[in-house]
């Protein structure tokens, strides 16, 4: 059982045009106030804590300082270090729907789960295509993970690396429901809360 909680984040106009221009914002506002009750009222008996030799929250979900030092930008996840080479795993039981290698969150995984979507980031290997289908391959760690392939929460899907844009070993972990990001520190909050409680949440088999 992984003991999560030990290190967890703790991350003029006339009033037609104030209306007008307010509306989004409350818009977003009450998206946000509806995903985090989801993330904290659901129970997670089963999941999974997403890495293996967790050492510390390194960035957390929010605004930051730009790794490049000269902006501001928004920080969609939470970042978990760990050494290069400990294996990731599956949050949730769920279908890969993407494996990519060609962006910023370097070679990355996409797992479904109903509505949540939980992305994983900055992993080992590279993205092959055969017989038809996309994999994920990292031969090293034994792994090869195919779009469309189904899984159990806790299934290894891959190992900490440094591709994309990263300055360190980590894993990044991003986190949507119905297309909304959701802060996964809260996800991880009510997961330990409930082990607290004496449910079985979380594992990490080695």
């Amino acid at each position: 059982m992984i003991r999560i909680g030990q290190a967890l984040l703790i991350a003029g106009l006339g009033l037609a045009g104030f209306v007008a221009s307010d509306w989004p914002q409350k818009t977003a506002r009450a998206q946000e106030v509806a995903t985090n009750q989801v993330a904290t009222g659901s129970t997670w008996q089963g999941a999974s804590f997403p890495v293996e030799n967790f050492q510390a929250y390194t960035s957390a979900f929010g605004y930051r300082q730009s790794p490049s030092g000269y902006s501001q930008e928004f920080h969609h996840g939470l970042d978990l270090a760990a050494p290069e080479g400990s294996y990731i795993r599956s949050w949730w039981n769920g279908t890969v729907v993407e494996v990519s290698d060609d962006s910023a969150c370097g070679t990355s995984v996409v797992v479904q789960s109903g509505e949540w979507e939980h992305i994983y980031c900055h992993m080992q290997g590279h993205v092959e295509t055969a017989n038809g289908g996309r994999y994920l391959v990292d031969r090293e760690g034994g792994i090869q993970m195919r779009e469309g392939q189904q899984l159990v929460a806790g299934t290894r899907i891959g190992r900490v690396g440094m591709t994309g844009r990263t300055t360190g070993p980590h894993l990044h972990w991003g986190m949507k429901y119905s297309g909304q990001w959701v802060d996964p520190a809260l996800v991880l909050r009510a997961m330990y809360a409930q082990q607290r409680a004496g449910h079985s949440v979380s594992s990490r088999p080695n």
